[in-house]
C-alpha cells in the first residue's frame, strides 16, 4: 500500500471521527439545553409576575456592593435573587420569597446575560423581593460545614485587615464572592490582573502543593488520601467554579502520578479535564468566560512559556523570575485576543503589573491563610500576622492603583470581531506546533 493511500485513509479517519464527536457534541448540548417543566412560572409571568414561593439557597450568597445575589431553587428550577445585605442569609435556608418574578434581560448588546445564568439552570430573576426564613440547616451537610468554615475565617480576616484589603485577602486565598468596590475592580481591569482578584489556577496549585508537604510525612496511602481529600474539600469550599474544578482536577492528577510513580502527562491532563467538564456542562464553553481563560492560560504555560524562557537568559532565574516572566507573557499573548473579543479592553500596562504583584502572591497567600487560620482561635495572636499581611495587600494594590492612574494604561477596542478572535488562536496553533517540533528535532539530534 502505497505511502499516498495510507495519509488519505489517516485524513478520512480522522474526519470521520471528527464528525462523529461533532454530532455527540451537538446532541449533549441540546440535552442540557433543555429546560425543566417552566409551565408554571411562564403562567406567573403572563399573569403579571407576583407571586410568592419558597425555596431553599443551593450556593453561597454572592455579596457584592449594592446587594447581595441569592440562587434560591423551587420545583427544580433556579431563581436569581437580589436582596438587601440584611438580613443576612446562608446556604441551605429555606425561604419564603415574595415579589415579582422576571426573566432575565440581556443588559448589554455584546453579553448574553440569559444565556449565561441558563448555563447554571438559572431562568428566571427576582428583584428584591420580601424575603423570611422558614428554616434552616438544609441542603449538603458537608456544603454547610465547608462554608461555615470559610465564614469563621473571613471573619477572622476582617477583624485585623482592613478593607478593602480583607476582601481581596479573600478573594485571593478562598475565593469569598465580597465586594471590593467598583473603582477598584475597574482598576484591575484597567492592569489586566483581573484575574488574581478571584480564586485562579495558580492559586489552587500552591494550594495542592502546600496540602501534600504538609501531609508528606506519612505514608503514602495516608498521605495520598489526606491530600485528595484536602483538595476535593477546598474545592467545595470556594465554590466550585470552573476554573477551580479545573484547576483542582489538574492537581489530583498530579497527586496521583506521583503517588503511583507515573510520569504526569499535564498536556493529556489539560486536555482530559476540559473534555469532562465540558461533557458534564457544555454550556461552560461557549458562556463560561472564567473557564475560557483559565483554560487558554494553561495551555500558553504549557506549550509557550518553556520557547519564551530559553530565549530570555538576560533575565535572573533568582526568585524563579525568569520563570514567572515567561508564564506572565505567555498568558497575556494567549488570552489577550479572547478578552478583546470578551470585554474590549487593553491594558498597555498588563506584563509589567503582573510581574509586579504576581511575584508577592505566595507569600501573600501563606501569610494570609495563617492569619485567618490563628484569628479563627484569638484575634489578639493573629494581629502581627495581620500587619505583614496587610503590608503585601497593600504594595499590591498601590500597584495595581499607581499604574491603573497612568493616561496610557488601558484603551477600548470596541466591536473586535469573533472571526479575527479565532483566526489569531488559529494562527497561535500553527506557531505554537512549529516551535515545539523545532525544539523536538533539536533535542533529537542533541
Amino acid at each position: 500500500m502505497s505511502i499516498g493511500k495510507v495519509g488519505a485513509r489517516k485524513l478520512m479517519a480522522s474526519f470521520a471521527i471528527f464528525l462523529i464527536a461533532t454530532g455527540f457534541g451537538m446532541a449533549r448540548y441540546e440535552i442540557k439545553d433543555t429546560p425543566p417543566n417552566l409551565s408554571r412560572f411562564e403562567s406567573t409571568i403572563a399573569s403579571g409576575g407576583k407571586t410568592e414561593l419558597s425555596g431553599i439557597v443551593v450556593d453561597e450568597p454572592d455579596e457584592r456592593e449594592k446587594n447581595t445575589r441569592l440562587i434560591v431553587e423551587t420545583d427544580n428550577v433556579k431563581i436569581l435573587v437580589y436582596a438587601q445585605h440584611y438580613p443576612e442569609f446562608e446556604y441551605g435556608d429555606e425561604l419564603s420569597v415574595s415579589g415579582k418574578l422576571k426573566k432575565p434581560e440581556n443588559f448589554s448588546g455584546d453579553f448574553d446575560w440569559a444565556g449565561y445564568l441558563a448555563k447554571d439552570d438559572i431562568y428566571y430573576e427576582m428583584l428584591y423581593p420580601k424575603i423570611n426564613l422558614v428554616a434552616r440547616g438544609k441542603g449538603s451537610w458537608v456544603k454547610r460545614q465547608m462554608f461555615a468554615l470559610k465564614a469563621k475565617y473571613l471573619s477572622a480576616l476582617s477583624k485585623v485587615i482592613p478593607e478593602p484589603y480583607a476582601a481581596f485577602m479573600g478573594g485571593l486565598t478562598v475565593g469569598a464572592k465580597r465586594a471590593i468596590g467598583k473603582n477598584l475592580l475597574e482598576d484591575f481591569r484597567k492592569t489586566g490582573i483581573i484575574h488574581i482578584v478571584v480564586l485562579s489556577g495558580y492559586n489552587i496549585s500552591l494550594v495542592a502543593d502546600t496540602v501534600m508537604r504538609a501531609v508528606s510525612f506519612l505514608p503514602t496511602v495516608f498521605a495520598t488520601s489526606l491530600g485528595v481529600l484536602g483538595i476535593i474539600l477546598f474545592a467545595v469550599m470556594t465554590g466550585a467554579s470552573a476554573t477551580v474544578v479545573r484547576a483542582s482536577l489538574m492537581s489530583l492528577l498530579v497527586v496521583l502520578a506521583r503517588t503511583t510513580g507515573r510520569v504526569y502527562e499535564i498536556t493529556w491532563a489539560l486536555f482530559l479535564t476540559g473534555f469532562f467538564m465540558v461533557l458534564h456542562n457544555p454550556k461552560i464553553l461557549r458562556f463560561d468566560a472564567g473557564f475560557q481563560l483559565s483554560f487558554l492560560a494553561t495551555f500558553a504555560i504549557i506549550f509557550l512559556a518553556p520557547r519564551i524562557e530559553e530565549k530570555l537568559h538576560f533575565i535572573p532565574k533568582k526568585f524563579q523570575f525568569r520563570e514567572i516572566f515567561s508564564a506572565t507573557l505567555a498568558t497575556q499573548i494567549f488570552v489577550l485576543p479572547l478578552l478583546l473579543y470578551k470585554m474590549g479592553m487593553f491594558s498597555v500596562v498588563s506584563v509589567p503589573v503582573n510581574l509586579l504583584v504576581l511575584i508577592f502572591v505566595p507569600a501573600t497567600m501563606l501569610f494570609g491563610f495563617i492569619t485567618g487560620a490563628v484569628g479563627m482561635f484569638s484575634a489578639l495572636l493573629s494581629v502581627p500576622l495581620g500587619w505583614i499581611s496587610f503590608a503585601f495587600l497593600r504594595y499590591e494594590l498601590g500597584v495595581v492603583e499607581t499604574f491603573a492612574k497612568l493616561p496610557f494604561a488601558s484603551f477600548n477596542v470596541s466591536n473586535f470581531p469573533l472571526w479575527l478572535t479565532l483566526a489569531v488562536y488559529i494562527l497561535y496553533g500553527f506557531l505554537i506546533y512549529k516551535l515545539n517540533r523545532r525544539n523536538t528535532r533539536k533535542n533529537q539530534v542533541a
